[in-house]
């Protein structure tokens, strides 16, 4: 029998109480797969803050600075498992990613040397761990990784195999000039982008840019809707969280880069600015974003939440962004995530991984997961953009 919203509502809410009563149990490490836990005990309130530091990206009460808690996730990354054994995939590769950003805005060359010893093994006996070469979105972004490694200690292997990932994911693009693993699924745009982006930070050399600005205009034109959010494919008309955040994460990050000048700077910025301004208006009062956006009746999610705090984040600070409207709600956004950071410095409440369907009951009954990469990614990420310069 089809869910209506009305069943759908007794049951999501018969779902909160279970998690509530699970909140109180003692979380697994690693990649435990369950609901929300609480929080550390040393941690203090959030209201301790004043409204004035509220307003600002700098002050924040005991257990939720971001070098408390990008620390403690990062540190937590080193000693995880494989999200997969037979391969590396995008959630590892975008926590990774997140832990050596967050290494490097706070000159951690421990942290570094950590998480460059897990990579190395790659390169002889673990190399049947190494995803496919331009084959996927999903595989194809494992290149951004060993381009981070080769920003932090400019050793060429990293740069050489990195570049193998960038430059074949271009090898047959389209009539257009977009790279033929375009299939216009929101969370794609960060995929196939954040790649590019990444060569180009590595080599300086502006035709990556081009790449990834051509991209990301095309999606845009093809997903954002008239309220600024993007539905996940053509097909399904759905404002899933974390598919949004992929977005804004996206462009935030090309922002960071592209010049001003660039003929699509306009056009992702002024995509970025429509979508950061749609969200103002779907935060709830708690600092978080839903699994899907615009329905009261879906539960507070993690994943998008530090999505979308890391795009307002990076967008105050850049100056893209109007500092008295965005920051009062990223700082309410990074505080409603550590309080989903439970003793293991596992992410509580992230969606599990998602394909598309075109049912809202699909979005809505999504199970919650406890300390995978798709939530600790974004914390790291959001952490480092905190402390960035």
């Amino acid at each position: 029998m089809k869910l209506t919203r009305r069943s759908l509502s007794k049951m999501l809410a018969g779902s909160a109480a279970t998690v509530l009563a699970a909140s109180r149990l003692p979380a697994q490490a690693g990649q435990a797969q369950g609901t929300t836990t609480a929080p550390h005990e040393n941690m203090a309130a959030p209201e301790a803050i004043s409204a004035a530091d509220r307003k600002g990206l700098e002050h924040f009460p005991k257990g939720y600075t971001p070098q408390e808690a990008g620390k403690a996730v990062a540190e937590h990354f080193v000693t995880s498992a494989h999200y997969h054994l037979d391969r590396i995939v995008y959630p590892e590769v975008c926590a990774w990613y997140g832990s050596l950003e967050f290494a490097r805005v706070t000159k951690d060359q421990a942290l570094i040397d950590k998480l460059k010893a897990r990579f190395d093994p790659l390169f002889s006996n673990e190399a049947a761990l190494l995803p496919p070469q331009g084959q996927h979105v999903d595989f194809s972004m494992f290149g951004a990784l060993p381009l981070e490694l080769y920003i932090l200690t400019q050793d060429k292997r990293y740069l050489d195999l990195g570049l193998q990932y960038a430059d074949k994911q271009w090898q047959k693009p389209d009539a257009q000039g977009l790279t033929g693993e375009t299939r216009f699924w929101v969370d794609d745009m960060y995929m196939i982008t954040i790649v590019q982006v990444q060569a180009y930070r590595a080599t300086k050399d502006a035709k990556y840019l081009d790449r990834a600005a051509l991209e990301a205009a095309a999606y845009l034109d093809k997903l954002q809707q008239p309220n600024g959010l993007f539905y996940h494919a053509p097909d399904v008309p759905f404002f899933w969280g974390r598919g949004n955040g992929w977005f804004a994460v996206g462009m935030a990050e090309l922002l960071r880069d592209l010049p001003a000048s660039h003929p699509k700077h306009a056009r992702i910025l002024q995509g970025y600015r429509t979508m950061l301004t749609s969200l103002l208006k779907y935060q709830g009062k708690d600092g978080m974003w839903r699994q899907l956006i615009d329905h009261d009746e879906a539960w507070p999610e993690t994943s998008g939440t530090g999505m979308f705090a890391f795009a307002m984040v990076t967008g105050v600070k850049n100056g893209w962004l109007d500092h008295d409207a965005y920051a009062p709600a990223a700082h309410a956004a990074w505080t409603g995530l550590v309080g989903y950071l439970d003793q293991n410095s596992n992410v509580t409440s992230v969606c599990e991984g998602t394909n598309k369907l075109n049912s809202l009951e699909y979005y809505l009954l999504r199970k919650r997961r406890t300390g995978d990469f798709h939530g600790q990614a974004p914390l790291l990420w959001t952490a480092a953009a905190l402390l960035r310069s």
